[in-house]
């Protein structure tokens, strides 16, 4: 993504989303993997995350266990917001 369209997702209110997923392998249930998921979303709501994991439960193997995600958007130059938060799942 270009640095032009990261500053312009920004001035709408985005902010970079990174979430940890948590999930179980398919052929190994008593395992869990990780996988790390990147994307410009909206907090609270996180619209983009909520597809992903969508797309992940319909089309993907592996029951997801737990997400982790930590959210940082820009306020003003400078200045800066973190969320963070954890959704269970099992």
């Amino acid at each position: 993504m270009s640095d032009q369209r990261e500053m312009e997702l920004m001035l709408k209110g985005y902010g970079l989303t990174t979430a940890e997923i948590l999930y179980r392998m398919p052929d190994h249930p008593d395992f869990l993997q990780t996988y790390l998921w990147q994307e410009y979303d909206v907090a609270p709501r996180f619209p983009a995350m909520k597809k992903f994991l969508h797309f992940w439960q319909e089309k993907l193997d592996g029951p997801l266990h737990s997400i982790r995600y930590c959210h940082r958007r820009l306020i003003r130059p400078g200045e800066w917001t973190n969320v963070a938060g954890e959704i269970q799942l099992h």
